[in-house]
């Protein structure tokens, strides 16, 4: 029986990313770093196997064993225990709605390549063998090739293989991909020409006779076939030339009529990439054709995946799991109840979730929350001043010369997903909605054309990635507003089409069709129905809005983040108190994060940039200086040559952002020392080109335009050729690098003060001023990290305030960020039951800058805590002081008559009733204060 309490609930996690440069002996290592820090668990990326060569661990062939690039058996066992004997738990990222395919490293891939349909494995894939695409019927699209089927037939990269180890025929592509021969067919291919291979193509084709033992025999036979050319020179010989026979000669198309026959009749059917938009029948993760979804609500599967990492949870190693991708399942719910009911032991549990501004995580989920994408982005409005907001969309309206609102832009980017690259997908969805329809002559004449348009329209309107529509009960009110919502927008966006299909889709997607008996409709194709469109709603949402529409619209990108509001200009103050207050009382082991391997921009980044909300006519002077000087360069006054104006926009909020803090404030820096940030904003500038699919894509690179935009980074970053481009940039960039540094401390404050379980992503206790991925998954320097903990460690043993006070001074080196993460987190190991169960409560504050604080208690029995956060260091420079500015001091922490700085050691005596700002935050941007033993009344 699986063991019964609560589920351990970590102090503090620490992210790192496991790759083969980055491997079990290396996370061992770390352990010692990471336990003095301060962190609790190590929360681990996927460290299950996945395909070679892979840089993240989400592409997993094999939910069974360990990643052999990341280590041994061995190794992965001395980590755990060093890992223990550190006092370090273990919280595993587990991708349960996806697996890597392509290649010949996935198994059960290969398996359902070889045998379609027949294979064992043929359900546990989410794949359509009976599409309206007759000619996949029985067969899976592999859409792997770069060039059409027949010219990559034609040039030789698609090769018959013999596999002696295995006595198996496959064909490779570019011979990377392993396409396996059915043993259907090997009688095809052995030919007569040798007595024993004739013998043994016999006894291949009459595999049929063999059911239900059809591929168990095919084994016996293949090993056969194994040995004998193992043993006999001549048998080996033989099987080459048929091998040879079957091959053509590359650039003679007449030569590979033999093998396009026998292509052709096998359970695959090899295309190029781009067939995949219109005719892929297994179901992606988002569009990426690598990664096939699995259909993880079968028992089977789930009990196959999980059986291993349950061993981890069973006997220790794991404490908890961090589920990737929840809303790719079928049954997000149903796969966390079982997940909950099969695990040997309670651990800790959170989902990736991305929610919509007015969705709130699922009640009953049996969850801790989510990993944190709206507590990133709730921070990161606190920061960014609702002031500026008309001033910025002016600027970026004059400097593009045009736009449109964000939700027009959303709404284009997620129509063309659908009528590119996932429209496949919706395709099918259309085929099945007028199935449904058939089985009802009320509704017999809704026809695919007039539903997939009605569909389309529908998607595209969703106020929310998904619903969880299960059958199970009735939908919940949520789920009836958003899509009442999403329909209701639709009507007004189709009127061409009449208005009854909407009501039919209505009552599907609803399944209030088959809410009574005798509806004259299968509830099992409604249900099933109404299923697969959350599963497509969620991918189109994904890829339209983060991975189009966060790229087009660049009026300020520090709110294009992952879960983020691009439209929304800040978060006002009662709003963020109360998203506090309802993860105190619902959630309050949820995960905090700032920055993730995902996240679009580094958290000091987008911290850096909260800056420029405080000073919008101040940016449009800059950017339209800055401009005029490069065009004017480059012999394009009226800015029209490459980059367009809108992707120049966004590279002037990149390099701001991002500017290292060592080249801050030290005057013209040298060639050599920009010459690795110059590729990296090269790097993240097309990636953002292509994301944006105006001018470039990745499935069709426009070098040109491409060459254009970087070119003209290129310039910006010479010295020797945009000095005068540098010498107006610099001292902008040092101004908002120096007060940015101000939010950022605000920003990891709040992280490790306020209710929820901190994360720390790899080397961000230092700053972290990255890019979007790979940027933000470069190689962490963690002897650098080791020594400044040790020396920050001692200075503030010997005098904290002294050291608070220099470093505060000297913040370019990020000892401060580290000093303060590390005091906050032995905090936390001092005072478990405080952060862990403690209330929230905003305290009032008043006076002329009463707006530019965030004043919170914890408290839980006699123990407290209070935070002092001050925001908008820009208007605070412009008018310094917090005259006449004051706080309430806490009212339940009675008792209480003085307070210590965590961090300075400054210690504040609470006098009366009230208490001047000045007192508790000095000339730190934030103040965390707890109660100082030398004094109780």
């Amino acid at each position: 029986m699986p063991e019964t309490g609560p589920p351990p609930i970590p102090r503090a996690t620490y992210r790192p990313q496991f790759h083969a440069g980055f491997g079990f002996r290396d996370a061992a290592a770390l352990a010692p770093y990471l336990a003095r820090l301060g962190v609790s668990h190590v929360y681990a990326s996927p460290y299950l196997k996945a395909r070679p060569g892979s840089s993240h661990g989400y592409d997993i062939v094999d939910h069974g064993v360990l990643n052999p690039e990341l280590g041994s058996e061995a190794e992965f066992r001395a980590m755990s225990a060093v890992f223990k004997e550190n006092g370090l738990g273990q919280v595993l990222d587990f991708v349960p709605n996806h697996m890597g395919v392509g290649g010949a490293d996935n198994p059960w891939w290969l398996d359902v390549l070889e045998w379609g349909p027949d294979s064992d494995y043929a359900g546990w894939f989410d794949i359509d063998w009976d599409p309206d695409r007759r000619y996949l019927y029985n067969k899976l699209l592999v859409p792997f090739l770069g060039d059409q089927y027949g010219a990559v037939l034609e040039a030789g990269q698609l090769e018959l293989r013999f596999e002696p180890e295995m006595g198996g025929f496959a064909v490779w592509a570019y011979g990377t991909h392993k396409l396996p021969i059915c043993p259907l067919h090997y009688e095809r291919v052995l030919g007569d020409a040798h007595p024993e291979l004739e013998q043994l193509g016999d006894a291949f084709s009459g595999l049929p006779n063999w059911r239900p033992r059809v591929a168990a025999r095919a084994r016996d036979l293949q090993a056969e076939l194994a040995a004998l050319t193992r043993e006999r020179a001549d048998v080996r010989e033989a099987v080459d030339a048929a091998v040879r026979r079957l091959n053509g000669q590359p650039g003679k198309f007449e030569t590979w009529r033999a093998l396009d026959a026998l292509i052709q009749d096998q359970h695959w059917r090899a295309a190029h990439f781009r067939v995949a938009a219109d005719d892929i029948n297994y179901r992606r993760f988002f569009n990426i054709n690598e990664l096939a979804g699995l259909r993880m609500e079968l028992p089977e599967l789930f009990d196959h995946a999980h059986r291993f990492v349950f061993s981890l949870l069973e006997d220790g190693t794991l404490e908890g799991l961090r589920i990737d991708h929840i809303d790719g399942l079928l049954d997000p719910k149903g796969y966390l109840e079982r997940l909950r009911e099969a695990a040997p032991r309670p651990f800790y549990l959170v989902v990736e979730k991305i929610l919509s501004r007015h969705e709130f995580l699922r009640d009953d989920w049996p969850v801790e929350g989510t990993t944190g994408y709206e507590f990133a982005n709730l921070v990161l409005g606190l920061l960014v001043d609702p002031a500026g907001e008309e001033g910025f969309t002016r600027t970026y309206a004059e400097f593009i010369r045009g736009g449109e609102p964000f939700a027009e832009t959303v709404r284009d980017c997620k129509l063309r997903i659908m009528l590119n690259e996932m429209a496949s997908e919706l395709n099918v969805l259309a085929r099945d909605a007028a199935r449904v329809a058939r089985q009802n002559p009320r509704t017999a004449d809704f026809t695919r054309n007039i539903l997939q348009r009605a569909l389309k329209e529908i998607v595209t309107c969703f106020p929310v990635y998904r619903t969880y529509v299960d059958g199970t009960v009735s939908p919940t009110e949520a789920d009836r507003r958003d899509i009442d919502w999403a329909i209701a927008q639709a009507r007004r966006n189709e009127t061409d089409l009449d208005p009854s299909v909407f009501d039919f889709l209505h009552r599907l997607l609803t399944t209030d069709m088959v809410a009574e008996p005798r509806s004259g409709f299968s509830r099992h194709s409604v249900v099933r129905f109404a299923m697969r469109v959350q599963q497509y709603s969620g991918p189109v949402m994904a890829k339209g809005l983060e991975d189009t529409a966060f790229y087009r619209y660049n009026r300020f990108v520090a709110l294009n983040e992952v879960g983020g509001h691009p439209d929304h200009f800040g978060v006002p103050l009662p709003a963020f108190h109360k998203a506090n207050a309802q993860r105190a009382a619902r959630w309050p082991h949820a995960m905090l994060g700032t920055s993730t391997h995902d996240t679009k921009r580094g958290e000091d980044t987008r911290a850096r940039l909260a800056v420029l909300s405080e000073m919008p006519e101040e940016w449009a002077q800059q950017v339209q200086t800055w401009s005029r000087i490069l065009r004017a360069r480059r012999g394009d006054v009226e800015g029209t040559a490459p980059p367009d104006r809108n992707d120049e926009y966004l590279f002037y909020q990149l390099l701001l952002g991002a500017w290292p803090a060592e080249l801050t404030g030290t005057g013209m820096p040298e060639p050599e020392a920009l010459r690795g940030f110059a590729e990296r904003m090269e790097g993240a500038m097309v990636k953002s080109m292509r994301e944006a699919k105006r001018h470039t894509t990745w499935a069709a690179p426009n070098t040109a335009y491409e060459e254009g935009m970087l070119s003209f980074v290129r310039e910006a970053l010479a010295p020797s050729r945009s000095g005068t481009f540098l010498d107006a940039f610099l001292p902008f960039q040092e101004r908002v690098a120096r007060l940015g540094f101000r939010n950022s401390l605000v920003q990891t404050a709040l992280k490790l003060t306020l209710p929820g379980m901190p994360d720390i992503y790899q080397g961000t206790e230092l700053w972290d001023l990255s890019l979007v991925d790979p940027d933000n998954r470069r190689p962490v320097d963690y002897d650098l990290r080791r020594r400044v903990l040790e020396e920050v460690s001692a200075a503030l043993a010997r005098d904290r305030a002294e050291t608070t006070a220099t470093m505060l001074e000297e913040w370019h080196d990020g000892r401060l960020k580290l000093a303060l993460t590390a005091t906050l987190l032995a905090h936390r190991r001092e005072h478990p039951t405080l952060y862990a169960e403690s209330t929230y409560e905003p305290v009032a504050v008043s006076g002329p800058k009463a707006d530019h604080l965030c004043t919170f208690t914890r408290r839980h029995g006699e123990d407290a805590l209070l935070v002092v956060a001050a925001r908008f260091p820009a208007r605070l420079e412009a008018n310094s002081g917090w005259s006449n500015t004051t706080l309430a001091w806490p009212q339940g922490a009675a008792g209480v008559t003085h307070w210590r700085d965590l961090l300075s050691g400054r210690v504040v005596e609470s006098r009366g009733e009230v208490a001047g700002v000045g007192a508790l935050v000095g000339e730190q941007p934030v103040a965390v204060l707890a109660p100082d033993s030398r004094g109780r009344a």
